[in-house]
């Protein structure tokens, strides 16, 4: 059983997977901070003197009823910042590796059809069999008795 586990966890794929995750939580975290310090306040700028950025209080005095809107549109910029680098910095290399690997790669044989794997079984058979008796001896066919 912890053999089975162990060979699990020295599968390439799930050392690359968690690689995958320790970098992208570090990567968000650099999103993150970005947006936060850089475009949030450019956002929150434009919402104008009586509301706070791009938010809106609906009940006056309650700081649990204020809809931020500027937080949705960080979030949206964050996503976006976010899926664009995996894109462009891991998607797009990894296709054009895998196509000049299927370029390099020649196509294996084809796999036989129906057909030619019956008349392969066929002829197998026929050499177990041996071949078919003429008036006891090997070589043409028996005549049918019926004509």
């Amino acid at each position: 059983m912890l053999s089975g586990f162990k060979d699990f966890l020295m599968r390439g794929n799930v050392i690359e997977l968690a690689v995958a995750v320790v970098v992208g939580t570090a990567f968000t975290a650099l999103v993150t901070a970005f947006t936060s310090n850089i475009v949030k306040p450019f956002i929150a700028a434009s919402g104008g003197d009586n509301v706070h950025g791009l938010s809106y209080q609906l009940v006056e005095g309650n700081p649990a009823s204020i809809i931020d809107f500027a937080a949705v549109i960080n979030a949206v910029i964050t996503f976006l910042i976010t899926a664009a680098v995996v894109y462009f910095l891991f998607v797009v290399p990894l296709k054009k590796i895998s196509e000049r690997r299927g370029k390099d790669t020649e196509a294996g044989p084809a796999e036989p059809t129906e057909v030619e794997l019956l008349l392969e079984i066929r002829d197998l058979l026929r050499r177990e069999q041996g071949p078919p008796e003429v008036d006891g001896r090997a070589g043409s066919p028996v005549p049918d008795s019926k004509s």
